[in-house]
């Protein structure tokens, strides 16, 4: 078994991956070990990588990538990580649901230079549909087979919908939802348990499931299956419910030093946000929350990437720790790698904006030197700290320039050249 990260910060150890990541994030080892022990920061790791997650670091992020059944091409997939990897992206979640979803999760996880996440209950469900002939002929042990296959073969986090028991369903029948639900995962689950007329195995069964991750130091995402689906559900009685369970359960892991991650909705709208990262933090104790976006208006379909930004920027400013991108693609179809980098840049934008308003110093202090290097007109320094770069490139150099000190917004009435000229430099620097 694994040492856990958790277990030897409960005994005030340093460990080398806090050591790594307070390198990296300029907070001290002791803060960081204290918070990790306290379960406000988790640890991923990946070949000889480390990733912390969680209150007082930088906001992080997500890329979702994987196939379908309608579009299976795992080069594809891989060309799609590194795309992400390359714009910054911070993890990856492995959602295959087509063609060998076993021989695509390991190629990933070989490829892919952060760490990757999965959700076990698709491929519990799939192998069921195959073998079986239904989703609801699903095994309970295949579901845990599956979780421990995930784990050994290096997957750093597993996203598991523990809170869709029977008593959230109930709640869910007594108050009906106009958008339903839109979790792949909890859809799964519940058809097989009001089918069979059984507990939800991730909840009955949870004491094996944390057997699991403490062999292999897994962290558990625990997922948000009964997520609202558009804002004219959000923040219902199923969510807290839901919620609710999350937070007795993060409570049970924590005592047996399993690192947890609480998933967030993915439509709130933007005046409902601060409510629903002030409730996770509370209900769950300050475990770090993951958010979907979260998406703000749903009318915007193609679009989506930024919607999901706007609220993004808020919940990380307001708390939250993780973002998963929304790509122009969602609602509408798998998406291609424009959409892979569109939503990881517009999902970097708003982690870096939510850590400004934190109060990050590192991540503030990117910005002021900008702001420096724009006053200088130094083109050369401004693009290598841009997020995006090859843009920067293509559209500083649309028009032809004239002079090369400014751009061709303002050319020869730049404002900032006019006033260095009069007022002097040793006024502004």
């Amino acid at each position: 078994m694994n040492k856990l990260e958790k277990e030897i910060a409960k005994k005030g150890i340093i460990s080398e991956a806090v050591k790594k990541i307070s390198e990296v994030e300029g907070v001290s080892p002791e803060e960081i070990s204290k918070k990790v022990a306290d379960g406000r920061i988790v640890i991923l790791k990946h070949k000889n990588r480390c990733l912390g997650i969680g209150e007082s670091l930088r906001t992080k992020i997500n890329a979702n990538i994987g196939t379908s059944p309608d579009v299976c091409d795992i080069n594809f997939e891989i060309k799609k990580l590194k795309a992400a990897e390359k714009y910054g992206t911070d993890t990856v979640m492995d959602l295959s649901i087509g063609g060998d979803i076993d021989k695509i999760r390991r190629k990933i996880i070989k490829e892919s230079n952060v760490p990757v996440g999965t959700v076990p209950i698709y491929e519990a469900a799939i192998e069921s549909i195959k073998e079986r002939g239904g989703i609801i002929k699903m095994d309970e042990d295949k579901i845990f087979e599956i979780i421990e296959k995930h784990a050994k073969d290096g997957v750093s986090f597993i996203t598991v919908h523990c809170g869709v028991n029977l008593k959230a369903i109930e709640r869910l029948r007594k108050n009906p939802r106009k958008s339903l639900v839109v979790s792949r995962g909890g859809a799964f689950l519940i058809s097989w348990m009001v089918t069979n007329e059984k507990e939800n195995p991730l909840y009955k069964n949870f004491d094996r499931l944390i057997e699991i991750a403490k062999k292999y130091d897994l962290v558990l995402s625990l997922g948000d299956g009964l997520r609202p689906g558009g804002l004219i559900d959000s923040t219902d009685s199923s969510q807290i419910e839901e919620l609710l369970t999350l937070g007795e359960l993060t409570k049970y892991a924590w005592d047996e030093n399993v690192q947890i991650i609480i998933e967030g909705p993915g439509h709130i709208p933007i005046n409902e946000i601060e409510a629903n990262v002030l409730l996770e933090k509370k209900i769950c104790n300050g475990a770090p929350f993951y958010v979907l976006g979260p998406i703000v208006c749903d009318i915007a379909p193609g679009y989506d990437h930024i919607t999901s930004a706007i609220g993004g920027a808020i919940a990380a400013w307001k708390g939250a720790d993780f973002l998963c991108y929304v790509t122009p693609s969602e609602h509408l179809s798998l998406p291609g790698i424009e959409e892979v980098i569109e939503g990881v840049i517009a999902a970097k934008i708003a982690a870096h904006a939510g850590d400004i308003g934190k109060g990050i110093k590192k991540e503030i202090e990117k910005d002021y030197l900008m702001d420096i290097l724009r006053a200088k007109r130094n083109w050369k320094k401004e693009k290598e700290i841009a997020i995006d770069k090859e843009k920067f490139e293509k559209l500083r150099n649309k028009f032809p320039l004239k002079e090369k000190d400014v751009c061709t917004m303002c050319g020869e009435f730049c404002a900032i050249k006019m006033v260095e000229k009069y007022l002097g430099t040793k006024i502004i620097f």
